[in-house]
């Protein structure tokens, strides 16, 4: 039954002209994002909303744009939420998209990806994320984040990095990225990021984002698929260089002056210095649990 249904959304996604991709959206108390999310998806073949027990509008939200909710109860370890829902759901596109509640895909960028999924040499695609923080588009402080997020059902997944996780350090991947399976290529149109959560709201995130990569980088996680390298792809260079980096005395600092005067952060005024200032608050605090975790260590 399950594959007749699938057959069924194909058929009704090609009949309407609607692209022909499968969007996985990750919430959790996400009712101030999701709306705008959404309302970019009308067009687009089928909607699933993965929600971690929302106490917000967040559920009645994704129902009213006609998004399919599938809650995500984890219990720790692997896999977590955007990796059990390729697993577990059954997908009717060969091709999945993956959103979070603060994305939004524009008209420019659907017409790309309807023209991209048809070449048949190409498995995955990177996709820029233009990011909007306190109103405005960060251009400067090098922001710019090429994410992975388009992939041929079957041939992406995400790499695990750290089996022994728990609730604290979040319910979804966090600097786990999507290994594929064959050729990638880049989008010429970007995604728009734009949060419009309280400045609280980002900062606890970040939280349990700092407990992920502590317990990360302390333990060494597992690189096989994605290895630090300068010279490799973005996350590969950017993996390298916090792996050399936080050892550093003072790189919270360094990484401050790197962002807000050597890459121009001071360009994009205000909120250029409270993002900056916030990277280097967030790799202080991942620092600073590193030395908790080793002296928790020494005590027993």
């Amino acid at each position: 039954m399950e594959k007749i249904e699938e057959v069924r959304k194909v058929a009704s996604a090609v009949s309407t002209g609607k692209l022909p991709v499968s969007v996985i959206v990750a919430v959790r108390n996400e009712a101030k994002n999701l709306p705008r999310c959404l309302q970019a998806l009308t067009d687009v073949g089928e909607v699933y909303v993965i929600d971690s027990q929302s106490t917000d509008e967040t559920v009645e939200i994704a129902r009213s744009h006609g998004a399919q909710v599938v809650q995500f109860h984890y219990q720790g370890g692997w896999p977590k939420k955007r990796q059990w829902a390729m697993n577990t759901l059954p997908i009717a596109h060969d091709w999945i998209l993956l959103l979070d509640a603060d994305e939004m895909l524009t008209p420019e960028l659907s017409e790309e990806i309807r023209s991209a999924i048809q070449n048949p040499a190409i498995d995955g695609y990177s996709i820029l994320l233009r990011t909007w923080f306190l109103g405005r588009v960060l251009r400067h402080g090098d922001v710019g984040l090429w994410k992975l997020s388009l992939f041929r059902r079957g041939k992406g997944r995400f790499e695990c990095r750290l089996k022994d996780q728990d609730a604290s350090m979040a319910d979804m991947e966090v600097h786990e990225h999507v290994v594929v399976e064959g050729a990638t290529e880049r989008l010429l149109n970007p995604l728009i990021h734009r949060n419009v959560e309280s400045l609280s709201r980002y900062i606890q995130k970040h939280d349990e984002y700092s407990n992920w990569e502590s317990r990360m980088l302390l333990q060494r996680g597992d690189d096989k698929e994605l290895p630090p390298s300068l010279w490799g792809t973005q996350a590969q260079r950017r993996r390298w260089l916090k792996r050399n980096v936080f050892t550093v005395p003072g790189s919270p600092v360094l990484l401050f002056l790197y962002r807000y005067v050597l890459r121009l952060g001071f360009l994009d005024g205000v909120p250029g210095l409270i993002y900056c200032g916030f990277q280097a608050v967030q790799m202080f605090h991942t620092k600073a649990k590193i030395y908790e975790l080793k002296s928790k260590r020494t005590e027993l």
